[in-house]
Order: structure tokens, then C-alpha cells, then sequence
């Protein structure tokens, strides 16, 4: 995927986050996601600090000195708790602040550094060019998480594809991922980890917040006995 063809999406993906947030109050931050014991606040915060971890990978990238995504599990942790209970317009501004950052540094990227590879904190290898796909996946992931009306099924089908893609690709990297294939029944999407695994058949929507982790089964079907198995650890 052209990079230029990604921004467009990006962009657009943030101004709904923020839409979203915006819309929400003070005592909404405290409530429950589709990621306990994260509440809003925490999702909001990650979103903001995330964005942050992946300008550091973007120095890496641009420098040629390795910069890590994070110091530390524990630090990124406590960046996420500090920013969790600050009231909306705190957090709103908070995510545009680094998405503005996060814009500027792609912005600013030399053409040598589209090639060089820097590492996730997963230890997964990415060009400056994944990190886009890696943005966009958790906006629109984080987005349905906050629970607060946009789903799985309000991801744009084309976003939604591009993640899924990125998803599969980075299982495929994994020895320990167990063969799977997987067919979306609204677009035709279809991939395969392996060979010999079960078949498992939804919507494009329903794929993706199974493959996340967000949702069970219930909605999927399996070409083998018994119910729909766990997706592959995706991160």
C-alpha cells in the first residue's frame, strides 16, 4: 500500500477518535472498554502515548540510531495511569498533540529512512511505512474499545482490510501460530496461516474483533467440530 494512499485514511481515523472523545464527559472517562481494567481514560492516554512510541521508532528510522518504541513495560504503564483521569478536554487535546507529532515526523522523514527497519516493541521488524498501517490499526481498534457507540462494523471496510492484512502478516512472521484460514463473508477477504487448520468464516467486521481479541465466536462460524477456536495471539 502507497504511503500517500494511507495518510488520507489516518487522518480521517483520528478526526472520528476525536469526535468520539469530545463527545464524551467527564464522568464517562471512568467507564468500562472492551479492554478491563482499562477504563476510557486509559484507552484515551494509550492512544496519546502510543502515537509517541512510534515517533521514537520513527527517530530510529531517520537517525539511524536505535531509539526503542518504549524503556520499559513498567514506563509505559505509568504513562498510561498519569494521563488516565484527566478530564476530556485534557485528554482531546492530548491526542491531537500527538497525532500533530506523529504528522510531523512522517512529514519530515528523508527518503533513505522508508527503508530502514526499526523494531516494535513485540521485536517485530517495520519500515517507517508499517508504522502508518500500526497507527491506523490502533485508532481504529482503541476506537471500538472506548465502547462509547463506534464498532467493529463502523471501521471503514477498506481500514479494516488493511489491518486484518497487517494482523495476518505479522502471525505468519510467528513459528508458534497455529495453521488458520479465514474468509469474509461480506468482501471476500480471505487468508491462510499454514496448512491443515480449521476454517473460520464472518463478516469482514466480525473477523477483526475476533482476530483482536475484542469479541468471542458467537457471531463466526468453524469448518471443524465444536466452537470456533481462539484466535492466534496477535501482540
Amino acid at each position: 500500500m502507497p504511503t500517500t494512499d494511507l495518510l488520507g485514511p489516518l487522518a480521517t481515523s483520528t478526526d472520528r477518535f476525536v469526535r468520539t472523545v469530545t463527545a464524551l464527559t467527564d464522568a464517562d472517562i471512568r467507564g468500562a472498554t472492551l479492554v478491563p481494567p482499562w477504563t476510557r481514560g486509559h484507552v484515551i492516554a494509550h492512544v496519546a502515548r502510543a502515537g509517541d512510541s512510534l515517533c521514537r521508532l520513527l527517530t530510529w528510522a531517520r537517525t539511524g540510531v536505535e531509539t526503542p518504541q518504549y524503556t520499559g513495560m513498567d514506563a509505559r504503564a505509568a504513562e498510561i495511569e498519569a494521563g488516565a483521569r484527566r478530564p476530556v478536554d485534557e485528554l482531546v487535546a492530548d491526542v491531537l498533540a500527538s497525532a500533530a507529532r506523529f504528522d510531523d515526523a512522517i512529514g519530515s522523514l528523508p527518503d533513505a529512512a522508508w527503508d530502514h527497519e526499526v523494531r516494535l516493541r513485540t521485536g517485530e521488524a517495520r519500515t517507517p511505512a508499517g508504522l502508518i498501517v500500526a497507527r491506523l490499526r490502533e485508532l481504529e481498534v482503541h476506537h471500538a474499545d472506548l465502547a462509547a457507540g463506534y464498532t467493529f462494523a463502523d471501521v471503514p471496510s477498506e481500514a479494516a482490510r488493511w489491518i486484518i492484512d497487517d494482523l495476518i502478516e505479522a502471525q505468519r512472521r510467528r513459528e508458534s501460530t497455529p495453521p488458520l484460514r479465514i474468509e469474509a463473508t461480506d468482501t471476500g477477504l480471505t487468508h491462510e496461516l499454514g496448512d491443515g487448520g480449521p476454517t473460520v468464516r464472518g463478516t469482514q467486521a466480525d473477523l477483526l474483533g475476533w482476530l483482536t481479541g475484542r469479541t468471542g465466536g458467537a457471531t463466526l462460524t468453524t469448518s471443524e467440530p465444536g466452537p470456533v477456536p481462539d484466535a492466534p495471539y496477535w501482540i
